[in-house]
């Protein structure tokens, strides 16, 4: 993802993170009500969202300049799918392949399809052996236990893609906001390249809110509005 010189964002979907944020190895994982890793607020955020979404608005803009509100509903639909896969440590195409291969496709009976989808993602990263060992999302190989924070984040910074693309408020938990920003903090990766999957932060104001610096963090303008 990335921001142009334009001040538009330009940020490109990914469903994957290099993980390596400055915060992240000092993370816990658990919410210290579950034995492992809880999505359900963020999930939940997601669930709200979609049914609130008119047919109307799928071809309109995201902050994902290469992604109407269709292809955006359609990436976050494929990523709970990989996501789920992962934490069962599943290989195969859903894991396999990188979200970047083609544009997401976004099924007919995708609203009453992407709900159960989200329930078994949280049930599959609620299982403590989803933390344990190495998994694979995205085509990518990583600790299970980063890939359950990466999960987490995509479901937070593409829940206020479609919440700020629609219209709608976006209401995320501050656990799950917390867990974003160390994720998402700069450490030793280059976010200058082509092949960058975040853009370089975007500058905000010290005492912004935390969402507002969760999603400068990614590359997006907090202030993005669909033809602003």
């Amino acid at each position: 993802m990335s921001a142009t010189g334009s001040g538009r964002a330009e940020a490109r979907p990914a469903a994957m993170s290099s993980g390596r944020g400055k915060g992240l190895k000092d993370m816990d994982t658990s919410d210290g009500t579950t034995p492992g890793l809880d999505l359900e607020p963020a999930a939940r955020q997601i669930r709200e969202l979609i049914g609130a979404v008119d047919d109307r608005q799928l071809a309109g803009p995201t902050p994902c300049p290469d992604y109407s509100v269709r292809e955006l509903l359609g990436h976050i639909l494929g990523l709970t799918v990989a996501f789920r896969d992962a934490a069962h440590k599943t290989s195969g195409p859903t894991t396999g392949t990188p979200p970047t291969a083609a544009l997401p496709v976004l099924p007919e009976d995708w609203r009453t399809a992407l709900p159960p989808l989200l329930d078994e993602l949280v049930a599959a990263w609620r299982s403590p052996d989803a933390l344990e060992g190495m998994t694979r999302a995205g085509g990518v190989e990583l600790p299970g236990q980063v890939a359950g924070l990466v999960a987490r984040n995509e479901l937070v910074v593409h829940g206020w893609d479609l919440a700020r693309s629609t219209g709608q408020e976006f209401r995320a938990d501050e656990a799950s906001l917390r867990s974003s920003e160390a994720l998402l903090a700069p450490g030793d990766d280059d976010r200058s390249g082509p092949d960058a999957i975040f853009g370089p932060p975007v500058p905000v104001p010290g005492d912004a809110p935390l969402v507002d610096r969760v999603i400068a963090l990614s590359g997006r303008r907090p202030d993005w509005r669909p033809g602003g």
